[in-house]
């Protein structure tokens, strides 16, 4: 059966099963439970949830491996942080990965006594900072540059170091990328974006393929109150249907936007893993189904760039990324990422191609 289509059903009910499509949400945070909890399969809304089990069906066919849900993307990264790592380890993090996860390595962590290699991504920069890590922190494509790391190269070394690999997915989602066949001990996404793709949730997940590692992962979830709510949860679920369809088609109008915008010549520069010119062009293909939906480029000056902005017609200034409408933002605005002031983060939605394309031609004329 074709993978598209193992996607669609999953955590549906059966052919042979009767009722709704997709069972509601539940909502309850006390179960009855008459006599012993271990009699039950369902005791108190913080352990489990029929709603989460669901949606955690739904992900590990994705993933190809168990999958626990969260609260949030940054939920998930603490998750494993956090059942990973202990006071003297070493974590090995990108210096260009999500500026938040930075955030976290160099506060929460170095608090307890954690320490935090930074290391590029391009080029497999982190290979050299791996030495006596317990943790290798992987992102690729990263957010917003959008560099690209070769996934088996890093996690045979890190592996060959005694240390765990872990891939925020997050940019390329697991339909567009596997890191677990890729050999990674845990993919970690934050489900905000592109999986669910409305612009509407807050989630996250981490999968493995490591029994106890995912029983840690449910407990830290559960003690630290790190749980979904069965609503969201819920609209993910339905939202994932979609997902191959979505992608498919952002993919196709992203790599056509960023050709357009490499042939522009106010347009500094445009980083797409798509473009045959891109730095880890090479790499990116052997690993990824598809580029991505996002694409970044550079219009140097905040002014020529917050002109831009002000132009579009249809793209809608916002933060974030992966949703059904198209969405821009200068992202030095936010500071954190070693870009210029006029760098853009363009996310590609599911409009016409050519009604993007034509809106940013306009908008960079004017």
């Amino acid at each position: 059966m074709h993978r598209d289509t193992t996607i669609m059903h999953a955590g549906y009910r059966g052919t042979g099963e009767s009722g709704s499509f997709l069972g509601g949400p539940q909502f309850s945070s006390t179960y009855v439970t008459p006599g012993e909890p271990g009699q039950h399969q369902f005791t108190y809304g913080r352990f489990d949830n029929p709603t989460w089990r669901a949606w955690e069906e739904a992900l590990a066919t994705l993933e190809d491996g168990q999958a626990i849900a969260f609260a949030s993307g940054m939920a998930s990264v603490a998750a494993v942080l956090g059942t990973t790592l202990k006071p003297g380890d070493v974590v090995v993090v990108p210096s260009d990965c999500y500026y938040t996860t930075r955030l976290l390595a160099s506060n929460w962590l170095a608090n307890i006594g954690v320490e935090a290699r930074l290391a590029p991504t391009r080029d497999n920069g982190q290979l050299r900072a791996i030495k006596g890590a317990r943790l290798l922190w992987i992102e690729t494509p990263t957010n917003p540059q959008l560099d690209v790391c070769d996934v088996r190269v890093l996690v045979d070394a890190a592996h060959n170091e005694g240390a765990l690999v872990a891939v925020d997915n997050t940019t390329a989602t697991a339909y567009l990328q596997q890191p677990l066949a890729l050999g990674a001990d845990f993919s970690v996404a934050s489900d905000t974006k592109a999986l669910t793709g409305h612009s509407d949730l807050l989630l996250g997940h981490v999968a493995t393929n490591d029994a106890e590692r995912a029983t840690a992962l449910r407990t830290w979830r559960t003690q630290h109150g790190a749980i979904p709510g069965p609503m969201e949860v819920w609209l993910a679920h339905r939202s994932l249907v979609t997902l191959p369809l979505r992608l498919t088609r952002q993919c196709e109008s992203a790599l056509k936007l960023a050709m357009f915008l490499r042939s522009e010549p106010g347009v500094a520069d445009a980083h797409y893993p798509g473009l045959s010119d891109h730095p880890a062009h090479a790499i990116a293909k052997k690993q990824m189904q598809a580029f991505g939906s996002v694409v970044s480029f550079d219009l140097r000056e905040r002014e020529r760039a917050e002109r831009f902005l002000s132009a579009l017609k249809i793209v809608r200034q916002a933060t974030s990324f992966g949703g059904v409408h198209s969405t821009a933002e200068r992202r030095a605005r936010w500071g954190g990422d070693a870009v210029s002031d006029g760098f853009i983060r363009f996310s590609v939605g599911c409009e016409a191609t050519d009604d993007i394309i034509n809106d940013v031609a306009g908008a960079l004329k004017a």
